[in-house]
């Protein structure tokens, strides 16, 4: 079924009549629909003191409302669901008659791109180069649904399957072709067929509908998996001829991707054993870690991997300085060690010695580096083993930058922690946190990403 991220659309059927007013458009834009109306010139049983607005989810049967005495009225449709607008008058002697507005199915959706913290790169992409500590919104646009954010740059795809970069561009990890650093959105190549991107420390990796995969950025370890001598690329190329990868993460100087049959590949720096591959040999192409065909979710940051099984178990390699791998010591592992026996974890992110992972019942666990309280324990005491970060189980997502921690609860709500001397946290202060603290009161937050002391996220359905 098609998005509709924003516009104008008309059209109406009137269910009876006197007393219904006569709805000519319903506009609509993250969180809010306007609805304009005529009113009726036959009020039946007296004058009309009010209307009502009401949008209703057609699946789920959940609606919202509004109420007004002139055009237009806003309402806040439930998020995400095809919805029709109904409109009562309201006269002396009680609602007068109904009039729907069928919106042809169509659903509501589409995200507004946000960004804060540290902007030397134009990292933030709000066209200058001013650190925020409170989100501002890149551009107008209402039709973002992906991004991802690493070092000094930040990437984003588009509900009609266009892929943007911004931030900075050193090494080409922009991909429009140039190295040099963009303080604004820029669109990579015309494709319209991409559908997820990884942002990595000097880099940036992307997959398309067809099942390709493509790098663009740094090379000097071979981290852009295309066989080739260590030179920088600075537009999307294609990693072998493949076409079945699912998902990739792009860390730093290294990548690793899943393909559709639920193997795990890795390649580029290998220093720390992060590939897998049980040794500290760089590799410049993709490499099959095991012969497993059970692997999910992945991610890796700073020299250490970490992945999902479809049975829900977590592993991880590489780097153990810190105790970032979380199976209660600090030696290197080349190879993947399950973290603990647990078979509930949905979520993982790296970063910088830290590690953070959301579980199936809505916990939120961390562990490694805690510099700055990034780990949200409410102290600055390392771990080398999951703990639980506070007690509540409404937790979705979460994000690490260098020092700092971002993460998405159930109610759509923000939270952040850690360092704040950029104003990555949001907060509108530049004070580290050693505990989650709200980020605004918004309510309508989807997805966030963390670069080095920057962050983006996306407000609105997607």
């Amino acid at each position: 079924m098609p998005r509709n991220p924003g516009g104008t659309v008309s059209g109406f059927k009137l269910l009876s009549t006197p007393d219904a007013p006569t709805i000519t458009g319903v506009t609509t834009s993250i969180g809010s629909a306007s609805v304009a109306f005529t009113a009726p010139s036959d009020t039946g049983d007296g004058a009309i003191t009010s209307y009502v607005v009401t949008a209703v989810d057609e699946s789920s049967g959940a609606s919202t409302g509004g109420t007004g005495a002139s055009s237009p009225i806003t309402v806040s449709p439930p998020a995400g669901g095809t919805f029709k607008i109904r409109m009562q008058a309201l006269n002396p002697y009680g609602p007068g008659r109904l009039t729907e507005y069928d919106t042809g199915n169509q659903i509501y959706s589409g995200a507004e791109l946000y960004a804060w913290g540290r902007n030397n790169a134009g990292e933030l992409g709000t066209g200058d180069t001013t650190n925020l500590s409170s989100p501002v919104q890149v551009g107008a646009d209402i039709n973002w649904s992906f991004v991802s954010a690493n070092s000094d740059h930040a990437a984003a795809i588009k509900t009609n399957g266009t892929i943007w970069g911004w931030g900075d561009n050193s090494s080409g990890e922009v991909g429009d072709n140039t190295i040099v650093s963009r303080s604004s959105p820029v669109q990579i190549g015309l494709s319209t067929d991409w559908t997820s991107i990884a942002c990595g420390s000097s880099t940036t990796a992307a997959i398309k509908t067809t099942g390709t995969l493509w790098t663009w950025g740094n090379n000097f370890t071979g981290e852009l998996g295309q066989n080739t001598s260590p030179s920088d690329v600075s537009s999307p190329t294609q990693v072998g001829a493949l076409t079945n990868w699912d998902t990739v993460a792009s860390g730093n100087g290294n990548m690793v991707a899943v393909k559709t049959d639920g193997t795990l590949w890795s390649w580029g720096w290998n220093s720390s054993g992060q590939l897998g591959d049980n040794t500290t040999v760089n590799k410049s192409s993709p490499v099959q870690i095991g012969a497993l065909t059970t692997w999910s979710i992945i991610a890796t940051n700073g020299a250490r991997t970490f992945a999902v099984k479809f049975d829900g178990t977590l592993w991880a390699w590489g780097s153990n300085s810190y105790g970032t791998l979380g199976d209660n010591t600090a030696v290197n592992k080349s190879s993947p060690v399950q973290v603990g026996a647990l078979t509930d974890w949905s979520s993982i992110n790296t970063n910088n010695g830290s590690s953070i992972a959301v579980k199936s019942d809505g916990t939120l666990w961390a562990w490694g580096s805690n510099g700055n309280g990034r780990l949200g324990l409410g102290d600055i005491v390392n771990r080398s083993s999951p703990v639980q970060v506070g007690a509540l189980t409404t937790w979705s997502s979460a994000a690490l930058g260098s020092n700092f921690a971002v993460a998405l609860k159930t109610d759509g709500t923000l939270w952040s922690w850690g360092d704040g001397n950029f104003g990555q946290l949001g907060d509108n202060t530049t004070i580290d946190k050693s505990s989650p603290v709200q980020i605004g009161a918004l309510t309508n937050w989807s997805q966030v990403s963390a670069g080095s002391y920057h962050t983006t996220a996306l407000y609105g359905v997607v």
